[in-house]
């Protein structure tokens, strides 16, 4: 990968050259994380092809906030996100636009607001505290698998009120088939060029994935719409909406892609970034050991309670560092959709402007040491500190993650309860791989060892 200059109304911008026809497509199939840190060593904004599109990568906090704020009406979301997660989130909130993401957001926001939020949270520690108590002093299990665990078991009860314990090795199953399938078109040189509709394996993979999700959902919604009544969850909350314009109500269908993409993302992001948590205390005892004591002195063993969560403000900057480190949600990507400048550079209609999240978070003007573990950063006076648009895990802007505040809630608790209960020693001998697929998973796992406290 060689570097050239390309003018500009703002000097020469670089622009990362490529391979002939496919540019840096293989090297962004190859290792999405490693393409991000190198088009961050050219400079704040710099270009390179991808296949038949011309990228504009935004490295800077004032670009990336410029883009989700002051050019938010100028871009949708990618194409590739819209072509090959479509089977699975359909008209959802990650994918949808214009009139129709407008009106579901709508319908969705009172569901993510700070009370109703608040009112989950008797619901996780319950769930933390059940999930601890399986775990034997001594016993070796997959971190990752476990946090995939509980954040379904926590989606289930809080976002559906339905138990989906059973369910969680087909849901875990067909999320990493449908994500390998997203990934794997978005980053093939002809994975434009073959139609969802053609028999071919890995389409018929995601056929099979997309039943299998549906079937969870759809029975969910079934055996929701039969007993009726709000039961305090999200699902009853989708079944009750009413349009204040119209008077009309979601569909089984629009309900479906609403709860498809809820248990995506309210699931397997926060899944990953509690795994990387229990894998960078354990990495750094100075930092497990003062949150312990944090949490120690304000529940003495009990159980977490919505009220401690203020008191815990060490707990909840472990889980921000954690999320600047491995970021779930470690790029985003925009279609441009009519021309636009963003700090001074030109953006012609139909490209595609990314933000590398992952590479963002590293950057040691804004973090110094930034591969070190360091949750002081995000200190609340520290933390104002940042430029807009330095820390970026769910987004930004008007499309930011509508279920950021729950997420980030689930992230504290979880630690809250876990810390009073297990310690977890690492079973592996090197450094764990990060797996950037949609989100950005521990590559085959994190095996470790539980010690009862």
């Amino acid at each position: 990968m060689q570097a050239v200059l390309f003018e500009n109304n703002r000097g020469p911008t670089p622009v990362l050259r490529g391979r002939p026809l496919v540019g840096s497509l293989l090297d962004f199939r190859r290792d999405r994380l490693a393409i991000q840190e190198k088009l961050a060593s050219l400079g704040d904004v710099v270009r390179f092809r991808m296949g038949p599109y011309m990228v504009t990568a935004l490295n800077s906090p004032e670009a990336a906030h410029e883009l989700f704020t002051e050019r938010a009406g100028d871009t949708v979301k990618s194409l590739g996100l819209a072509r090959f997660g479509r089977p699975v989130l359909g008209e959802g909130l990650l994918v949808s636009e214009g009139a129709v993401h407008k009106r579901q957001r709508k319908l969705l926001a009172p569901a993510f607001q700070h009370k109703r939020i608040a009112g989950y949270a008797a619901v996780m520690a319950e769930r933390c505290e059940r999930a601890a108590e399986r775990w034997g002093d001594g016993e070796e299990l997959d971190v990752a698998e476990a946090m995939n665990r509980l954040t379904l078991d926590i989606v289930g009860r809080t976002l559906f009120d339905a138990d989906v314990e059973g369910d969680a090795r087909a849901i875990g199953s067909a999320l990493t088939d449908a994500m390998r399938y997203m990934v794997n078109g978005v980053t093939s040189p002809w994975g434009f060029l073959i139609p969802y509709a053609w028999p071919t394996p890995a389409n018929e993979r995601m056929r099979r994935a997309v039943r299998a999700l549906d079937e969870v959902v759809y029975r969910l919604i079934a055996e929701r719409r039969a007993k009726g009544g709000d039961r305090g969850d999200v699902l009853s909350m989708l079944l009750l909406a009413r349009d204040e314009d119209d008077g009309h109500g979601m569909t089984d269908t629009q309900v479906r892609d609403e709860a498809m993409t809820l248990l995506l993302a309210g699931h397997e992001t926060t899944a990953n970034a509690l795994a990387w948590a229990w894998h960078l205390l354990a990495q750094n005892p100075g930092a497990l050991g003062r949150m312990a004591d944090e949490v120690r002195g304000v529940c003495q063993g009990r159980p977490v309670r919505p009220e401690d969560l203020t008191l815990l403000p060490y707990t909840l900057q472990v889980f921000k560092e954690t999320l600047r480190l491995r970021p779930p949600a470690y790029i985003v990507t925009r279609e441009a959709v009519r021309d636009f400048t963003i700090t001074g550079h030109p953006v012609a209609a139909g490209g595609v402007v990314m933000v590398g999240v992952h590479a963002l978070h590293r950057r040691p003007d804004t973090f110094p040491d930034p591969l070190a573990f360091r949750p002081e950063r995000f200190a609340p006076e520290a933390e104002k500190k940042l430029p807009r648009g330095a820390f970026l895990p769910f987004g930004g802007g008007p499309r930011v993650c509508i279920g950021n505040h729950f997420a980030t809630m689930e992230g504290q608790l979880v630690l809250a309860t876990l810390v009073q209960r297990v310690r977890f020693t690492p079973r592996y001998t090197s450094e764990p791989v990060a797996e950037p697929m949609v989100t950005l998973r521990p590559k085959g796992g994190l095996p470790m060892r539980v010690t009862r406290v």
